[in-house]
Parts: C-alpha cells; structure tokens; sequence
C-alpha cells in the first residue's frame, strides 16, 4: 500500500490510527515520486577505425590498474631508457631497480615509443644536427632491439588514433611526417611552418584533432587529422612570475622570481580525463597551461615547480603528475630544484609536491601498470628515478649519459597514442 492513493477523509476502518499518520506523510512528503529516467550516457563519435570511448567522462578508463592486454602477457616487464649522449638504452628489471641489459641504438635517441599495436617499442634516434636519424624496434617479448630503420629527424613518435600512420615529428624540419605504422614508409607529410621545436602532441577525444607544442615559439598548433591541415596557433600566455631555480627543494618551494622569459616552452600535454581541457607544461612558466579544447583558448594557469616538463595520468585518471625538470635551461646542471606535483584533475589544483631529495632532474617517463610507482628519467642526472605514488619516497638507478624519455612495460590499455605510452 502506498501513501498517497489514502484520503485523509475516507473511513479507513481495520487500519485505525495509521489513516492519520499516513495523512500526514502525504501533507509533509507529498504524493511518491516516480523515479526520473538515468540520462543516458553521451556518445563520442570517433573518427573511423578507432576505438569505441567507453567511459566519455574519462578516456583513461581503459588503462587503469588490472586492463592489461592479453596479448601482452607474455611481455618482459621492463624499464626502457634511451640515453641521448651514449646513443644507447639501458634495460631496468624494476622488480630488483638493477640495469639488466644495454645496448647500442642510432644516434641521440630521444624517445621509446610503444606502437600503436603494442607488438613493438621503437626507439626514436633523431641525430641531433645530422641527417642519419633512426628508428630501432624493440621486441617486448625478449627485450632486444631489430636493425633500425632510417627515418629523418625523428625526434618522436606518434601514432593516429585509427591506427593507419605513425606520425614522425620531425622537429628540425618543422614537419609531421606519416608514415606506414608497420614499414616507416612514408605516406605524406604536413608542413607546421610556424612552430618552431615541434615535439610534443596529445589527441582529442574522437580522434579528429591533435595539438602539438612549440618549444622554441611558445605556442600551440592545431591539427586537423581528418582534413591534414593546420588549423591554427594558440600564443601561450606567461605569468607575471615564476619559481627561482636555486638548487634543492628538499627543504620547500623556491621563493618567486620576475618571469623574465619573453615566451613559453611549452613541453608535454595531456587531456582531461573527460576530454574538455588540454594540460601543457612549460618550462619557463614553471606550470601548466589550461586550454579550452572546443574553443582553442587558454583558460587557465597551475604554479607546479621549475621547469614544469613531463604529464602523466594516475591509472584511476583522477590525478596529473607533473615532473618539473628543476631548470630553466634546456642543458642545465645536475642536482637542481626537480620536483614532482600532482594536480587533482577535478579541482585543476596542485595537491601534493613530491621534491627529489638533494636535487635531481625529473623528465620524461610514466606509471607502473598497477599505479604504485611513477617511473621517470632523471636527464642531467644521469639516473632514474621511481617514486612512489603514495608516499613520494625516491629510489635512484644509475643508468647512460643523459637519460630521456623512457617507457615502462608493459602497461594497461587497448592501443598506444605514441611518445613514452600514451595509451587509451
């Protein structure tokens, strides 16, 4: 029996006093609500050929801890580290934090790529200032590199999101050079005239777009994937100041300084788990620009630490490690104010500052598969950290000269963007 199909002013004979009680129930409550229908979920239509977005409130959903690949399960768990100065990689076992392996790889190699597929980790040797610059395929099963492929200028490497071309971003040339995912032949290119120390990109949510920085122009490019043409260039704009990069921070923050850059270099960049917002780091603004991505437009600016440089997602997507180098020059000097914060997605803060102790240089990198350790490069220290996700305690490795962008492997999720394993 329900409440509100009882009048108050008919008999209601056996049920005695509870007419009153249910009278009143009606006068305070009111007649019973009828559910409301849950709205349905909204629908991402991807370009063709990529992968259904499951969860449209947070594209990461398919990389969390425990969605490994079965067809990576027979993958070696390693730790990849290209050392751009001894134009080698050194092989991390990151159950015992010793250098199992190295091995020679082309010339200055920047990056190690997980294809698109997850069947092969390219080592992207770009040659600084030459011209013979490689490609050398890892196989994850064994851990051992293939002969390289010759690629020009391939500072990093990216993959469309249909799976169809590896993206080459050639820096030097200004260019994204697409090519055959499987031979590196090459299919056709796009010219990015005005922006200089093009590096490097995230994706939009369907597919259709992607956004490259501009080091050396302190700006953005929009790429039109499906039309390949570039839409625009969105100028960076610099806070009034910025952290002084005086050396250690084991002891707090670094007092502020005047910003005086006359432009951004802008590093990384990353989504919002719900695909509305893009996150760049810049090492001269010592933070992370927030950008609109329906309408291209800056909209926001998060304070993080020197030389704000490397993004990643926790694996629950609710968090954006930031690894801030410690320097505001592109070569700078060991044992400098890194540090690494974490922002909250939701509330676009910086919720906890992790400093690497006695200084050091937090770069490139990326989580473990199960979320415990954020693994990163330590560039002019000539190590590797990993750090843990809950307490900030650092483990240091030693690995090559100048260690980059390294990858862990294997990690969860149904196929890779491309640059240290940028998976969905």
């Amino acid at each position: 029996m329900t409440f509100s199909t009882i009048s108050p002013r008919r008999p209601l004979g056996w049920l005695g006093g509870l007419g009153a009680v249910a009278a009143a129930a009606v006068a305070v409550f009111g007649p019973t609500a009828v559910p409301a229908a849950t709205p349905p979920r909204p629908v991402i239509h991807t370009v063709p050929g990529m992968p259904p977005v499951p969860n449209p409130a947070n594209l990461y959903s398919e990389t969390a801890a425990g969605h490994l690949s079965p067809a990576l399960r027979g993958d070696l768990a390693r730790v990849y580290v290209p050392n751009l100065r001894s134009h080698d990689v050194s092989v991390i076992d990151p159950a015992t934090l010793k250098v199992v392996d190295r091995f020679q790889v082309g010339r200055g190699p920047q990056h190690i790529v997980p294809a698109w597929d997850l069947r092969t980790l390219w080592v992207a040797n770009n040659a600084e200032r030459r011209t013979d610059g490689s490609l050398t395929p890892i196989d994850p099963r064994t851990g051992k590199p293939g002969p390289s492929v010759e690629v020009d200028d391939p500072y990093n490497l990216y993959f469309t999101p249909d799976g169809t071309s590896a993206i080459v971003v050639a820096e030097a040339r200004h260019r994204l050079d697409f090519r055959d995912p499987k031979t590196m032949a090459m299919q056709y290119s796009i010219d990015v005239p005005q922006c200089g120390g093009i590096n490097h990109a995230e994706f939009s949510i369907d597919g259709r777009e992607a956004l490259f920085t501009c080091e050396f122009q302190g700006s953005v490019a929009r790429v039109d994937l499906v039309h390949r043409q570039v839409l625009g260039y969105l100028k960076l704009r610099l806070p009034a100041t910025r952290f002084k990069a005086a050396g250690p921070v084991d002891g707090g923050p670094p007092g502020s300084e005047v910003c005086s850059a006359k432009k951004g270099m802008p590093q990384d960049i990353r989504l919002s788990p719900n695909g509305k917002r893009y996150f760049v780091a810049d090492m001269e603004a010592d933070g992370v620009h927030v950008i609109d991505a329906a309408t291209f437009t800056e909209v926001g600016f998060i304070a993080t630490g020197v030389a704000a440089h490397g993004l990643y997602p926790s694996r629950d997507g609710s968090k954006l490690y930031v690894a801030n180098r410690g320097s505001h020059k592109i070569h700078g000097k060991p044992k400098g104010a890194g540090s690494v914060s974490v922002i909250d997605f939701a509330s676009e803060k910086v919720v906890t500052q992790w400093p690497i102790p006695g200084g050091g240089s937090p770069d490139m990198g990326n989580v473990s598969a199960d979320g415990q350790w954020l693994w990163l490069a330590g560039r002019f220290d000539d190590v590797v950290y990993r750090i843990n996700t809950t307490s900030g305690a650092v483990n240091k490795i030693k690995v090559g000269q100048e260690p980059h962008g390294l990858t862990v492997w294997p990690l969860p999720g149904r196929y890779s963007l491309g640059h240290t394993g940028n998976l969905r």
